[in-house]
């Protein structure tokens, strides 16, 4: 009887393992932090939002969708982030939130290489993000081109580079 006992104990604590495992896990913090290359000027954007849900075990299965508020760009300058936030650049008022979502998820070398659509004001283009896992933390990095979405900083298109950092805490 005790060996009954013992063997369904430990088949119900290895199942609920199991289905701990096997959960979906969510993006419960984030920090982003871009460089405007050419002008040499970092920055942050908050106000995230996100419904994704994260598979561990099959990452082509995760979906990465999430968006931040454009009014909360800051450079730690309140002149700079007043005019980046006019209708010149980022148009905050008529465009609230800058919103991603994948298209695919690809595990290549340890790394996640998440492709999907960026959409800027009323531009929506391609963008890869390269994300890599520590611990229970995404970190991604992407770079864009602010030209291909109506923010022009420079004239040429390669001083507009911008590179962008993603931290997401996962649960």
């Amino acid at each position: 009887m005790i060996k009954v006992f013992s063997f369904f104990l430990v088949l119900s604590i290895g199942l609920s393992h199991q289905n701990v495992l096997a959960q979906e896990a969510r993006i419960a913090k984030a920090e982003i932090s871009f460089e405007f290359v050419s002008k040499k000027v970092n920055g942050t954007i908050t106000g995230f939002e996100s419904t994704s849900s994260i598979d561990w075990e099959h990452p082509e299965n995760s979906l990465l969708q999430g968006s931040v508020l454009s009014k909360t760009l800051d450079t730690n300058n309140g002149l700079r982030n007043w005019s980046l936030r006019s209708g010149k650049y980022f148009d905050v008022d008529d465009y609230p939130r800058i919103t991603f979502k994948s298209k695919q998820i690809i595990v290549k070398d340890e790394k996640w290489i998440v492709k999907g659509n960026l959409v800027i004001k009323e531009t929506t283009k391609p963008i890869t993000i390269t994300f890599i896992r520590k611990q229970n933390q995404l970190i991604g990095t992407t770079e864009l081109y602010s030209i291909d979405y109506g923010i022009k900083i420079k004239k040429k298109r390669e001083d507009n580079l911008v590179k962008i950092k993603m931290m997401f805490d996962i649960e």
